[in-house]
């Protein structure tokens, strides 16, 4: 099967192509330039060098959130955009789930973390095994507090762009954490790929139409927003 994966939940985006399991090429860019920019002209170079056209695609995953909201929205109307065409099946994965992946033959648990400001993180924990994460805990949005008051596991490895966020906390904490590989921290495709293989296996695929975001909270005009309509302001 081949997985054209995409992920743009950060400042960070790339591409990745696999044949099932095998990372056939992945293109990752943090320029600082927009998604909206960079996205699709990966995807469309990445395909080109790599000799295989969009109809040899047999579907496309992207990381669904948690992430930033106009990250998240860029890299799901890219793969709308794709996928329409040919009706291609789609799939919408976890962006915490898809950093354990990039984990896989490493040992402890994965405190998947994104920064979510004002102390907290998006985060979810997944044991490490031969044959993939196991996962511990849903996808939340939860205090750095909350998050080490309920964690007694002591061989926790930190990835995502909160990652240092939460070495931090635990440092001054007196708890130790140790940090994914620079060159594994951050979000990559080919995690994404690999976590649609695993729900293609189960038989949860669906259309382009059906993709949607999991910003996990709203956003902080909405959450202001709501603030103001209780203060009566």
């Amino acid at each position: 099967m081949n997985i054209l994966a995409i992920e743009s939940s950060a400042k960070a985006a790339s591409v990745a192509l696999c044949r099932d399991e095998f990372l056939v090429a992945e293109s990752y860019q943090n320029s600082g330039l927009t998604h909206s920019r960079t996205l699709m002209p990966m995807c469309e170079a990445l395909l080109s060098n790599c000799g295989v056209s969009l109809h040899d695609v047999d579907l496309i995953a992207v990381a669904n959130g948690p992430g930033s909201f106009t990250g998240l929205r860029i890299g799901i109307a890219t793969a709308k955009g794709l996928a329409w065409p040919e009706e291609k099946p789609c799939v919408g994965v976890s962006t915490l789930e898809a950093m354990a992946w990039n984990l896989c033959g490493m040992e402890g648990v994965a405190c998947c973390a994104m920064d979510a400001r004002r102390q907290q993180v998006y985060n979810a924990l997944f044991r490490l095994t031969e044959t993939g994460p196991e996962r511990l805990t849903e996808d939340r949005a939860i205090s750095l507090e909350a998050l080490f008051r309920e964690t007694r596991e002591e061989n926790l490895l930190a990835v995502g762009d909160g990652a240092q966020l939460c070495c931090e906390y635990a440092r001054k904490n007196g708890r130790t954490l140790r940090l994914a590989p620079p060159n594994l921290r951050f979000q990559h495709a080919y995690g994404v790929a690999r976590a649609a293989l695993e729900q293609v296996r189960r038989g949860e695929t669906g259309t382009g139409a059906e993709l949607k975001a999991n910003y996990l909270r709203l956003s902080q005009a909405e959450r202001e927003r709501q603030e103001r309509l209780r203060s009566g302001t």
